[in-house]
């Protein structure tokens, strides 16, 4: 037998312990990051997300196939606007897919969108802000695992502006009250 011959068990022994190594050098870390996208994922529905991010919740009936995809119901805040929840799955064009998890953390601890533009005050980010590192960034590793879904949601609508959706709102009751009642007279 000549030396390469009797060289190559030894070299595929070599090539499967290095082999074997490296899977269990890269498993804690895929688990880690398992881990990390569940523990945003039970944030998220800790947080209930959902009601305001995903078509059809804040109606009763959650559109399931569109999770986190955008509201279709605006919430009006007197002489700011409505706002409707957006997009939150990493969608590159309608969503959060240009966004780094960086840029996520940033924004529902603080309020601050990567454009400059601070979010409406429905947006419990002074909540979030309490949220630890770890945390924030396990709610952005699980919004970036989303499936994308192409929703772009209507708005904000400034004071002026008509809404084009559903809107819920926050009224003083005096005016709540004159509102027109089912089949047109105002309530007494």
């Amino acid at each position: 037998m000549t030396a390469y011959a009797q060289a190559q068990p030894v070299r595929l022994l070599r090539c499967l312990l290095a082999a074997t190594l490296l899977a269990g050098a890269l498993a804690p870390a895929a688990h880690a990051a398992d881990r990390q996208v569940e523990r945003g994922k039970y944030l998220v529905m800790l947080g209930s997300c959902n009601d305001c991010h995903t078509p059809g919740s804040l109606m009763g009936q959650s559109d399931i196939k569109r999770y986190l995809g955008g509201s279709d119901v605006g919430f009006a805040i007197p002489g700011m606007g409505v706002f409707v929840g957006p997009n939150l799955t990493p969608d590159k064009e309608t969503g959060l897919g240009t966004w780094t998890r960086k840029q996520i953390v940033t924004a529902i601890t603080t309020g601050k969108r990567p454009d400059g533009r601070v979010l409406a005050p429905i947006m419990p980010y002074e909540a979030f802000s309490h949220l630890t590192r770890a945390d924030a960034f396990a709610i952005a590793a699980y919004l970036k695992s989303l499936k994308p879904v192409k929703h772009k949601v209507p708005g904000p609508f400034g004071p002026t502006e008509k809404a084009t959706v559903f809107v819920m709102s926050v009224q003083p009751a005096d005016v709540y009250n004159a509102l027109p009642q089912p089949g047109g007279a105002p309530s007494k």
